[in-house]
């Protein structure tokens, strides 16, 4: 069975738009849990467009599972991530105009840079994950930074779900997961991900978990957050 971590982020984007305080997202996740995820992901932007301080707070007290943080390697987060402590942090690129992240840190030609941030996140006792796309030098150079695991960037996938590409986009993900897991690295796998497409994670032994935010925050606008998860852990069993 394929893990699922859902991300709450569009939970927060839906009560900023009125900047109220519903809907909560550590409400939400709290539903997530008792449905059955196995974690919780969340990405604190530095712009701060829709998950805030107050809710990574809340989320680390609250959350009974893996608290992943998705963050920028920027000093004002790497210090609110030793002060929290979260059970994992995911280092993924950022761009204030972006709707949503456009594509995998790269961690090869940033590795130097990248090193110190690692490094202070590790001596404190977080173990780091990078949000890469599924190519070898990215995975190599995770590894060598002495990450615990990469989460391969499923959007090409997802984009050419039911295309010609389809196919060679999951075998760019099957190649990088498998350098991943002989490299030591846990293997995750996430973005763009739904009801359809994820059925084909399963081609892939290493995936371990996923993660998934606005197709099951999407569904449970219509049908209720603990039915949406639901539907999704049937199709990761």
């Amino acid at each position: 069975m394929i893990l699922l971590s859902v991300n709450v982020d569009h939970v927060a984007t839906l009560r900023q738009a009125r900047r109220a305080s519903a809907p909560d997202p550590v409400v939400a996740a709290a539903i997530v849990e008792l449905a059955g995820a196995e974690g919780i992901t969340v990405h604190l932007r530095e712009d701060r467009r829709h998950i805030q301080d107050r809710d990574v707070r809340l989320l680390r007290e609250s959350v009974q599972g893996v608290f992943n943080l998705e963050m920028a390697a920027t000093p004002e987060m790497v210090k609110i991530a030793l002060d929290l402590k979260p059970h994992l942090v995911t280092l993924v690129p950022e761009k204030r105009q972006e709707l949503t992240t456009e594509g995998g840190l790269d961690v090869s030609t940033l590795e130097k840079s990248l090193a110190p941030q690692v490094r202070a996140l590790r001596d404190g006792g977080i173990p780091v994950s990078f949000f890469i796309d599924p190519r070898p030098e990215q995975v190599d150079a995770s590894a060598r930074l002495g990450g615990e695991a990469v989460e391969l960037h499923t959007g090409p996938y997802c984009e050419s779900f039911g295309t010609e590409r389809e196919s060679e986009e999951l075998v760019a993900l099957q190649t990088a997961a498998e350098r991943a897991a002989a490299g030591g690295l846990a293997v995750r796998a996430g973005h763009g991900l739904d009801y359809r497409n994820v059925r084909r994670m399963h081609e892939i032994p290493e995936v371990e978990e996923v993660s998934i935010g606005h197709s099951i925050v999407a569904r449970a606008v219509l049908i209720g957050m603990e039915r949406a998860v639901t539907e999704m852990l049937a199709l990761l069993a």
